[in-house]
C-alpha cells in the first residue's frame, strides 16, 4: 500500500508528541511492507522517518509572507521558490522558537480553509506531486489542523484521506474569539471528506466527534504506543527521591503548578532532601518564565535542588527516566494523551496526574499512577507526598504500570491497530472501483 503522510515540520527545540508519535509509526509500517512517504509542511524534517529529497510544501517563510504582507501573494513564482530553498527552510528552522496561538489566527484559518485560502498555490504544488510522483492509495493528514488538505486531495487523486486527532483543541480555544468558533465551523466542514479520523484516546475522540459532527463509524482509538524492549525498569531512587517533568519547559504545560507544589513537597520533613529534574525543551517565549521561575526557586532556598536538563529528551530520554521516582506533568485542562506519561511506565516509574483531560482514562487502564484534584500545587504536593512517603506504594504502581504498557501501549501495538484501519481502507477502495 503507498500511504503519503503529510506531516507539519518543528523546529525540534521541544518535546513534540505528535512528532515521536508519527515518526514510531511512520518506521515500522515501512518495516512491515508499506510505502510510506513523508511529506513535510511548513519546515523541513530530519530523523529516520524523513524521506530523502521530499519537497517541503508550505513553506514556513512564504507561508509567513503571505499571510503578514498580502501584496506577497501576487509574488512570482520564482521568489517563492527562493524563499522555500534548503537553506532558508533549515534557517527558519533553527530559528522556530515560538508556539504562541496570538497573531497567527489568520494563517491557522488561511491553511484550514484550503484551496480557497491564501496558500491555494501551495495546494496546487502538493497535489500535483501526489498525482504525477507519488500516486497514493491513503494519505495521512498528521493532524486536524491541516484538515483544509483534504478535500482537493481526496477529489483530484482518489485516495482514501485518514485524520490523526491530537490536541488540537489546545491551539483552537487559545485564538481570540471569535476566531476560534470559526476555526471549528471550518474544521467541522473540512472533516466531511474524510474517510477515517484516529484518536490518541476515547476521551479525545469524544470530544472532537462533537466539535467536528464526526459519524461514529469513522471514529477510531488507537493509543500512542512507545519502545517497550530493552528497557530497564528504574530503581525509584529514594535517598534523595527525584521527581520528574517531561514536557516542553513552560507553564502551559504545568510547570509553574509543579515548581509550587515541589516547593511544598520539600517543607515536609521527610521529604528534605527531594529533588526535581526538567526536560523537554524550549521555545524563544518560555526563556522569561525560566528566569523568573529560578529566581523564585532561589529566594526560596531550593534552587540547587532543581536539575535543568532541556535536552535530556532528545538526547537520552531513558537515562532521565530511569532517575526518577515519579513523574508529574500537570498540565492545566489535561492534554489528549499524555506520550510521557506511557514513556514514564515503560521505564517502571509510577506517574501523579490531574483529573483532567485524559490522564484519568490512562492512568485508570495501566494502574500506574495516581490521580488528584483540583489541579493546584496544594493537591499535587499532597498527592506526590502520600507517594513519595510509601515505597512499597511507589513500586505497586511502577510495576503495574511497566507491565500494562508492555500489553497495551507499544509502538507494535499501535501500529498493529494502525494497520488494521488502512487495509479496511484499502479494502473499501478496492470495492469502490468493481
Amino acid at each position: 500500500m503507498k500511504i503519503v503522510y503529510v506531516v507539519p515540520g518543528f523546529g525540534g527545540t521541544f518535546y513534540c508528541q505528535n512528532c515521536f508519535r508519527d515518526g514510531a509509526m511512520i518506521r515500522l509500517l515501512r518495516r512491515g511492507g508499506h510505502d510510506v512517504v513523508v511529506s513535510p509542511m511548513y519546515l523541513p524534517l530530519t530523523g529516520a522517518a524523513a524521506t530523502p529529497g521530499a519537497p517541503v510544501f508550505f513553506g514556513a517563510i512564504n507561508l509567513y509572507l503571505q499571510e503578514k504582507f498580502p501584496l506577497f501573494r501576487r509574488a512570482p513564482a520564482w521568489l517563492k521558490r527562493f524563499f522555500d530553498r534548503p537553506f532558508f527552510l533549515r534557517f527558519a528552522s533553527a530559528r522556530a522558537g515560538s508556539t504562541r496561538v496570538r497573531g497567527l489566527e489568520g494563517m491557522t484559518l488561511s491553511v484550514l480553509r484550503g484551496e480557497l485560502g491564501h496558500q491555494a498555490a501551495a495546494l496546487d504544488e502538493l497535489v500535483t506531486w501526489l498525482k504525477r510522483v507519488e500516486k497514493p492509495d491513503l494519505v495521512h493528514l498528521s493532524n486536524a489542523l491541516i484538515l483544509g488538505l483534504a478535500p482537493r486531495i481526496r477529489r483530484e487523486t482518489g485516495a482514501r484521506i485518514i485524520c490523526s486527532l491530537q490536541d488540537e483543541d489546545t491551539w483552537v480555544e487559545a485564538m481570540e474569539h471569535p476566531h476560534d468558533d470559526t476555526a471549528w465551523s471550518i474544521m467541522a466542514e473540512q472533516a466531511r471528506h474524510v474517510d477515517a479520523f484516529v484518536s490518541v484516546s476515547k476521551t479525545y475522540g469524544e470530544k472532537m466527534r462533537r466539535r467536528l459532527s464526526i459519524p461514529p463509524k469513522k471514529l477510531h482509538v488507537v493509543p500512542i504506543g512507545v519502545e517497550t524492549r530493552g528497557r530497564s525498569a528504574s530503581a525509584l531512587p529514594w535517598d534523595p527521591p527525584v521527581i520528574g517533568f517531561l514536557s516542553r519547559l513552560s507553564p502551559t504545560l504545568g510547570l509553574d503548578v509543579l515548581l509550587d507544589a515541589f516547593a511544598l513537597v520539600k517543607k515536609d520533613p521527610r521529604l528534605a532532601a527531594a529533588r526535581l529534574h526538567l526536560t523537554g525543551g524550549l521555545t524563544g517565549d518560555d526563556g522569561a518564565f525560566l528566569r523568573r521561575a529560578k529566581r523564585r526557586l532561589s529566594r526560596a532556598g531550593i534552587l540547587g535542588d532543581v536539575s535543568f536538563i532541556p535536552d535530556a529528551f532528545a538526547s537520552d530520554l531513558r537515562a532521565f527516566l530511569r532517575g526518577l521516582t515519579v513523574l508529574s506533568v500537570p498540565v492545566p485542562g489535561g492534554e489528549a494523551f499524555g506520550t510521557y506519561q506511557i514513556e514514564a511506565m515503560a521505564a517502571g516509574v509510577p506517574v501523579v496526574q490531574p483529573d483532567a483531560g485524559a490522564f484519568p482514562e490512562i492512568v485508570k487502564d495501566t494502574g500506574g499512577g495516581l490521580i488528584y484534584a483540583p489541579n493546584d500545587a496544594a493537591h499535587l504536593a499532597k498527592a506526590l507526598t502520600e507517594l513519595l512517603t510509601d515505597r512499597a506504594l511507589a513500586g505497586k504502581l511502577g510495576r503495574r504500570g511497566q507491565e500494562s504498557v508492555r500489553k497495551k501501549y507499544s509502538v507494535e501495538a499501535m501500529v498493529k491497530k494502525m494497520d488494521f484501519i488502512y487495509r479496511s481502507l484499502q479494502v473499501r477502495t478496492q470495492r469502490g472501483k468493481r
